[in-house]
């Protein structure tokens, strides 16, 4: 005999409404997601093309200075600036001049002396004696 349907519980019509729900949150919380994270790659991907622009413009800009501070370092322009500065500089006699030579090795893997030479100043003159170990 067939019951009658006026009889069941109401349990049983709770547990599909609640299935469907739980569907719909899922699908609907997975999409939202989705979303949130396809607008974040958007977002990171316009933050690396402005941080490439302004590394390109700064590197631009590293050269420009490069070049012009080695402009500024010629002899000319540096004797140029001291006499429009009246410093007073002049260039030193040849007697106080020292030239160091640097060794050559011809065995590149060969290590270099230990003791080398320093210039020092020593009562307004200049002196070359060998490093203490």
């Amino acid at each position: 005999m067939a019951k009658n349907r006026k009889t069941q519980s109401g349990a049983v019509w709770i547990v599909p409404v609640f299935k469907a729900g739980l569907l719909c949150l899922l699908l609907g919380g997975s999409s939202v997601g989705y979303v949130l994270q396809k607008n974040q790659i958007f977002d990171l991907g316009q933050q690396i093309n402005r941080r490439e622009a302004l590394w390109e413009k700064l590197k631009r800009e590293n050269k420009m200075k490069a070049s012009q501070l080695s402009d500024l370092q010629l002899p000319a322009k540096v004797a140029e600036r001291v006499k429009q500065q009246r410093l007073g500089l002049i260039n030193p006699p040849a007697s106080a001049i020292i030239w160091l030579e640097e060794p050559i090795f011809l065995d590149q893997s060969a290590n270099p002396p230990t003791s080398a030479l320093i210039v020092m100043r020593n009562n307004n003159k200049n002196v070359a004696r060998p490093e203490t170990p």
